[in-house]
């Protein structure tokens, strides 16, 4: 079984690309909804909560986890992967991130070298882009702006208001003089605003579809190490679990995403 884990719905975005490119296998996707947003916690207070959708995942025989979620592959990705799969003797359990398939994406895909990051404030606090991006072609010009409103505004189900749209626009502002052809959206929610993202920035910057591009390099990751692709139970099965309202993520896995979701489970993980 393959885990997803992100603080809310942000991670769904993730999801349905990867569900669209590799349905054979079993999913189940877990969102702490109780707890998001993660972006304005501390590092010490995330790390705590992915420990703690981490094990909860492998306790249901997930083999692989995708962290689908920026602030926590920012912030306790090696943390995580140190604690969990640090003995030599582990081979049969996998943690990945967000952030290096979209910096690989993204220096490989630039013109101008000028490069364009938004996310929580957690995310871009953390320089985790920056690092990433300066270690695949130290000629990268990275530009970081939080965004910190838009995750709550989107688990409300605000982004499509006018509201929404005004703060976008003017978090964007400063990034449009940059001149970057380049924009990294940093953070899973933001996909589902990815149309004004795309209008706001203009024609000649390329928004980058985080989902696709991370589900095309979890496609690889499998093609390069059948040793756990073959852990991998291929049953075609989807389990929704959330730490709030198993409505409430119903409703927007179906309307914001057309997941055909039947059933949600909510379960405590701490």
């Amino acid at each position: 079984m393959i885990g997803l884990f992100d603080s809310g719905y942000g991670g769904l975005t993730v999801l349905k690309p990867v569900l669209e490119k590799l349905p054979q296998y079993d999913y189940i996707y877990l969102g702490d909804n109780a707890r998001t947003p993660y972006g304005t916690r501390t590092p010490e207070t995330i790390k705590r909560y992915s420990e703690q959708a981490v094990e909860y995942l492998f306790d249901r025989g997930c083999r692989l986890i995708i962290i689908a979620c920026n602030t926590v592959s920012a912030l306790a990705l090696r943390h995580l992967q140190q604690k969990y799969l640090r003995d030599k003797n582990i081979a049969d359990k996998k943690i990945l991130g967000v952030i290096r398939p979209l910096a690989e994406y993204a220096t490989t895909n630039t013109n101008t070298k000028r490069i364009s990051v938004v996310g929580t404030r957690g995310t871009i606090a953390s320089n985790a882009y920056e690092i990433e991006l300066k270690k695949l072609d130290p000629d990268i010009n990275v530009f970081s702006k939080a965004c910190p409103l838009l995750v709550s505004l989107i688990e409300e189900h605000w982004h499509h208001k006018p509201e929404a749209k005004k703060i976008l626009k003017k978090y964007l502002l400063p990034l449009k003089s940059k001149n970057s052809d380049t924009l990294i959206l940093g953070c899973t929610h933001y996909p589902l605003m990815y149309k004004d993202f795309k209008r706001y920035m203009g024609k000649n910057v390329n928004v980058l579809k985080s989902g696709e591009i991370i589900a095309e390099s979890l496609k690889d990751y499998l093609n390069r190490h059948p040793e756990i692709e073959k852990l991998i139970t291929q049953g075609g099965t989807r389990e929704y679990v959330t730490t709030d309202s198993a409505d409430s993520f119903k409703k927007f896995g179906n309307e914001e995403l057309s997941l055909s979701i039947d059933t949600v489970k909510t379960d405590v993980i701490w």
